[in-house]
């Protein structure tokens, strides 16, 4: 279409408004939320106005045969006069012999999101945008067809995009009787000028009945500077978008920063992402992030909003539903009532649930670097939502990243060019404080967009900036702040490489300050593997911590894989410390360190899981990295698995028995097997127990060394029903001691010697003589501190190693007459 001065002059020269009811041709003040229209128009040939609200007008089309929801039917759209905005609500009778003349209803009516500049997209002759109608939804385009010569009219194409609203009925939305979107009137009784009718239910809206929550505080997160460890925290990437917080009840929904602002009409190309959420009220905390990402998240945002392109909406807590507050609930809790909440939004819809990891929270971090995001975030699982800034949720940055107060600009050199850097500042204590000056990371876009906000000013809105920046700079009010990416801070405290990423509009400028790391526990380094939060206590009471743990580990490494190396491990990690939460884990699940080896083992069930075992010193050290104070260790060694060679006999004394009668049962043990012609040591385990001990000749299987091993204890419990028992249950057990033997079947384990145990006093399991063990105290005498001065001294254990025994037919002859007597 030419392009005249006035856009509604053709519209004007078409109609006498004397005699039609159309409104008359007046540019209007286009919304943020823009609007589109189609109206069904029974005039000398049926045909559907498709219109597009822009720069003050409506861009109309005349669709032939009427929009087809089937993305292989291309419907005929010609390109008629704009009109003005006030016909977006026109439905009734143009009268006959009129330009136009016949009946119009409003068919369909919603709001439109370019997927491109529509400027461009007009003169190059192909417009895709997203459609959130009552009847048209998700994505379209418009295709300019060339032209034959002479030809006035221009005929463009109507396609829908293959996406979840596309359908395979061509005519799906032009058969049946349309009802008016607006009044509830098909087209004779618009004819007839009937009454309007209650119009019919938008598939795409909800009925919501319930009050709509309050704008509530958000929970801000602090900055630290690595990834809290353990299974207790939660990890989701770090989004670069706009904070906000989501309020759906009766009168729609409304979308706020983080401030309080409500940007619902900022936040358009939104319209209708809640609507299919089944609830009538709720309150979703999330970030709102351009849908297509071209060069930095942040500034495709920038553009999206700018241009009115299509937003997603990344949902990761969930504050209210339906009038029940959930902030005092666990994050878990919450983040679980909102995956229900989200289960039938449909895939690729601009609504999203965004993704977590629980634990492994180093790696969540590198992988996030990797992949070009700004960092992680990561939240207690058990911690309830704070309307404040919080050690509950932690943020971790691949990068440094700051918000800044814009207060002036260098002047440019270069032609063409506004300025050549901005200077930046923020508020320290109560005044601004010059941080240094960002020269690059602007298109020509944003530089104009930058002297259209600016205000100038004469005088320097804070005292610090040096004097030979100052001479030549243009001061502005401080009421912009730019988000910034830069290396590192200077000594002076000015940013270095500093790079433009976009203005913030959603946190005002006096509130801008450095965000600094929360102070946290230390790093260290043992033995060339990293240790962070090196001084977390992890046994409170003792004093011991984290770094502890690990030199622990790298002092008897050496000792504890020459007696445990090589073997399936079972870890307890304690990545919170023993007064938090503890767990087994046995399987490599995916995240443990590289020092750690791996074997994949047939599981009775038939699987194959994998399993990890330590070959070195820092195979230990790496796993406490990760939280792992013990280890427990199969009977067998990796290399032949079926054949064990380790037996164990684990004497668990009754909660009323003392040390004394568990240092006798052992004495006691170890003569009945000497009996049998079998030589045994002594483990004290670290906790109330004595493990009583061989080293086997691999010459015989599980199903033998665990038969041996039954009907051992059970002779002991027949022999001695008084101060023995065999069997595992409480009530058999009162007063006596269970010889455990059930250590000694596949996939069972027992505490490597010198490993810690995760007990008050932080003990350690150690091998003794049997003359040590009749003057010891208890099973609990020996910690870190004691180890120093134990590798001194000839190891019980590796005696007991080399002294490898023999199941031999003699020996179970043996066992058989012994439980005959």
């Amino acid at each position: 279409m030419a392009k005249s001065p006035d856009p509604l002059a053709e519209y004007n020269r078409k109609r006498d408004f004397s005699r039609t009811a159309e409104p008359r041709g007046q540019v209007g003040t286009s919304q943020a939320r823009r609007r589109f229209l189609v109206q069904k128009h029974a005039a000398s040939r049926l045909h559907y106005d498709f219109r597009l609200e822009w720069n003050g007008v409506l861009l109309s089309w005349a669709v032939t045969k009427g929009p087809s929801p089937n993305p292989s039917q291309k419907r005929l759209a010609v390109r008629t006069e704009d009109h003005p905005l006030d016909y977006s609500d026109f439905e009734g009778t143009i009268a006959k012999g009129e330009y136009g003349g016949g009946t119009v209803m409003l068919w369909d009516t919603g709001s439109w999101v370019p997927q491109e500049d529509i400027e461009e997209g007009l003169k190059d002759g192909k417009l895709k945008f997203t459609l959130q109608g009552q009847r048209m939804k998700g994505g379209w385009t418009l295709v300019r067809m060339r032209g034959k010569p002479k030809e006035k009219r221009e005929n463009w194409l109507l396609i829908k995009e293959r996406d979840d609203y596309a359908r395979d009925d061509a005519d799906a939305f032009t058969t049946g009787t349309a009802l008016s979107v607006k009044t509830g009137r098909t087209m004779k009784e618009i004819a007839a000028d009937a009454p309007a009718q209650t119009p019919p239910e938008s598939e795409n809206t909800t009925n919501r009945n319930r009050k709509r929550p309050a704008f509530a505080k958000l929970q801000l997160a602090t900055l630290v500077d690595s990834a809290p460890e353990g299974d207790d925290w939660l990890h989701e990437t770090k989004f670069d978008g706009y904070r906000c917080l989501a309020a759906l009840g009766k009168g729609g929904t409304r979308l706020y920063t983080r401030s309080g602002k409500d940007w619902t009409d900022r936040f358009h190309a939104l319209d209708g992402a809640f609507d299919p959420l089944p609830c009538d009220a709720a309150l979703i905390d999330g970030e709102v992030m351009a849908a297509r990402i071209q060069g930095s998240a942040f500034s495709s945002l920038q553009q999206a909003l700018k241009q009115g392109r299509a937003l997603v909406f990344f949902a990761f807590d969930l504050l209210n539903i339906d009038g029940e507050d959930l902030r005092k609930a666990p994050q878990i809790e919450r983040r679980e009532r909102l995956a229900s909440l989200l289960s039938g939004v449909q895939p690729g819809a601009p609504l999203r649930l965004s993704e977590h990891i629980v634990g492994n929270g180093a790696q969540v971090f590198a992988s996030a670097c990797k992949a070009g995001a700004e960092g992680i975030i990561s939240k207690r699982i058990d911690a309830p939502y704070r309307g404040t800034r919080s050690k509950a949720w932690r943020k971790v940055k691949c990068t440094r990243r700051q918000e800044f107060v814009i207060i002036g600009y260098s002047p440019s050199d270069k032609a063409g060019r506004p300025f050549a850097s901005l200077l930046l500042a923020s508020h320290e204590d109560d005044a601004l404080c010059y941080k240094g000056r960002v020269g690059t990371g602007f298109s020509d876009a944003a530089m104009t967009d930058l002297m259209d906000a600016v205000v100038p000013r004469k005088t320097p809105p804070c005292a610090d900036v040096p004097d030979e920046i100052a001479k030549d700079t243009q001061w502005v009010r401080p009421n912009l702040v730019a988000e910034v990416e830069f290396a590192e801070f200077t000594g002076d405290g000015y940013v270095r490489h500093a790079s433009f990423l976009g203005l913030r509009d959603d946190k005002p400028a006096d509130e801008v300050r450095l965000e600094e790391p929360m102070q946290q526990d230390s790093e260290t380094t043992v033995q060339g593997i990293r240790i962070s939060s090196a001084e977390r206590p992890v046994f409170p009471a003792s004093g011991c911590t984290k770094g502890d743990v690990a030199r622990h580990y790298a002092r008897i490494g050496e000792r504890l894989i020459a007696l445990s190396g090589h073997r399936p491990l079972s870890l307890y990690r304690c990545p919170s410390g023993i007064d938090a939460s503890c767990f087994f884990q046995k399987h490599d699940g995916g995240g443990m360190p590289d020092e750690l080896s791996r074997i994949s083992i047939e599981e009775s069930d038939g699987d194959m899981a994998d399993y990890l075992y330590a070959t070195r010193a820092q195979s230990l050290i790496a796993a406490a990295q990760m939280g792992s104070i013990e280890f427990h260790i199969w009977g067998a060694r990796i290399d032949r698995l079926e054949r064990p060679d380790r037996l164990v006999f684990d004497l668990d004394p009754d909660e009323g028995l003392g040390w004394d009668h568990v240092r006798d049962a052992a004495f006691e043990l170890r003569d009945t097997l000497s009996e049998l012609g079998l030589d045994s040591g002594a483990i004290v385990t670290g906790g109330k127990g004595v493990h009583v001990w061989m080293a086997l000749r691999r010459t015989r299987g599980w199903d033998t060394v665990k038969l041996f091993a039954k009907t051992f204890a059970h002779v002991m419990a027949t022999r001695h029903p008084d101060r023995y028992t065999a069997t595992m249950s409480k009530s058999k057990r009162r007063g006596r001691i269970f010889i455990d033997w059930l250590r000694n079947e596949r996939g069972a384990t027992a505490i490597a010697p010198y490993s810690l145990r995760a007990r008050a006093g932080a003990p350690v399991a150690v091998p003794v003589t049997w003359e040590e063990l009749e003057t010891l105290e208890g099973a609990n005498r020996f910690s870190m501190a004691d180890m120093a001065a134990r590798l001194k001294l000839d190891c019980p254990g590796l005696e007991t190693q080399k002294n490898l025994q023999s199941l031999s037919d003699g020996v179970i002859d043996a066992l058989q007459s012994l439980s005959e007597k």
